[in-house]
């Protein structure tokens, strides 16, 4: 009976191995390596936000994008002319749009997008991927690592990513986008990789669409990102106003 016992422990054992591979790296680490090549903690840079719609008619928009450590990002809308002056803040998971002229901020929510288009409000304000997300492993294929995410709270506008990382520059390749039920909400494809300057070097551009807007398409194209400290009095309702006046 023992001995019956201890062969069945035994295989067990080996199919555990085989079901469950033992990969060989920390999705972790990978996640804050991938947050760090993306961007410095704090920084600012421009952003140029196309929205291609089915019969190829495209809207565009210019924002000026300053970020604080890991909750603190603001956006300022440069062009086109209708749009200039608005600028959405981000504390945490809170967000707010300001409109010159119309009174103080409103609050947002990250699944609405101030821009329309594919790209939420949570993709134009997004904090570092480690800051909202826990990593697992998922697997290697062709020279990528695949991270599993799942969201920290139920605030973060996705429940789970499943991301492909590029192992020799550790920046995203391709993100899947899922709700809580399973459904995949959005693909985001993460490409023409650039050195910024200043120890910088990652994707220029994102392209993402989506199953639930067939044949729309959003692009989402990075310039200037450079490191750059600011005082706490600009992530604040009463700084909105003024956000113009960082630009140097």
């Amino acid at each position: 009976m023992m001995k019956k016992n201890a062969a069945l422990m035994l295989l067990l054992t080996a199919l555990c191995a085989v079901v469950v591979p033992a990969w060989s790296y920390d999705a972790e680490q990978v996640l804050r390596e991938v947050d760090s090549r993306m961007a410095p903690a704090s920084y600012e840079m421009y952003r140029k936000l196309i929205n291609i719609e089915p019969d190829g008619s495209r809207k565009e928009f210019v924002l000026y994008t300053v970020k604080k450590g890991e909750a603190a990002m603001i956006a300022l809308f440069l062009d086109p002319p209708s749009e200039r002056g608005r600028s959405t803040l981000r504390l945490d998971d809170n967000m707010w749009l300001y409109i010159p002229n119309v009174g103080k901020p409103i609050r947002i929510t990250s699944l609405q997008s101030v821009v329309g288009g594919v790209f939420n409000n949570s993709d134009i304000l997004q904090l570092d991927f480690s800051t909202e997300y826990t990593a697992s492993a998922a697997g290697e294929e062709d020279n990528q690592y695949i991270l599993e995410l799942k969201a920290r709270g139920t605030a973060v506008a996705y429940d789970r990513l499943k991301m492909w990382v590029d192992k020799a520059s550790r920046t995203p390749l391709t993100i899947e986008a899922y709700a809580a039920s399973g459904l995949l909400i959005k693909t985001l494809r993460y490409s023409k990789l650039q050195d910024f300057g200043n120890g910088i070097v990652r994707p220029a551009q994102l392209v993402t669409d989506s199953p639930l807007y067939k044949d729309y398409q959003s692009v989402m194209l990075f310039s200037g990102i450079q490191p750059r400290e600011f005082s706490d009095e600009v992530f604040t309702l009463n700084f909105l106003p003024r956000v113009g006046e960082l630009r140097q």
